[in-house]
């Protein structure tokens, strides 16, 4: 992806680009200028690295809406953790729990599970979700 990341900052001159593994987020001020992008990059995925753009996972919106990038929706002063990955966090937390009541893993993998959540948590604006994830702990370990 270092091609891609090449022609990103030297051919198309992006300002705001961000990339993680296959996943990139470009912030412009014009709407225009980013649905011109599309084709372009679509067009060097392509040719150069045999990649699509997912059409499910490909939007341009305003950025007061934030940007839905790896588990956050990225606003210019906060983050916020997605609906989509709370929910997904809260459902693991539950079945690991049970796992632990079952014998199934220690109550040291449950404490990992439970510090890697806050982790991801402590990057976005969720004191309250990590409140309420210690709670679900707690709860259901006694």
């Amino acid at each position: 992806m270092n091609e891609f990341d090449q022609f990103i900052k030297h051919e198309l001159k992006a300002e705001y680009y961000a990339r993680y593994t296959d996943d990139f987020t470009i912030v412009a001020e014009r709407k225009e200028y980013l649905l011109s992008l599309l084709p372009r990059l679509a067009e060097f995925l392509r040719d150069n690295l045999a990649l699509t753009l997912h059409p499910g996972k490909t939007s341009v919106h305003a950025l007061h809406r934030g940007v839905d990038f790896l588990g956050y929706v990225i606003f210019p002063k906060h983050r916020l953790l997605r609906t989509k990955t709370k929910r997904r966090m809260f459902k693991n937390m539950r079945r690991r729990i049970n796992e632990y009541r079952a014998g199934a893993i220690s109550e040291f993998s449950l404490q990992q599970t439970l510090q890697s959540y806050l982790g991801v948590l402590s990057h976005a604006n969720a004191h309250g979700v990590s409140e309420e994830l210690k709670n679900q702990y707690w709860f259901f370990l006694n």
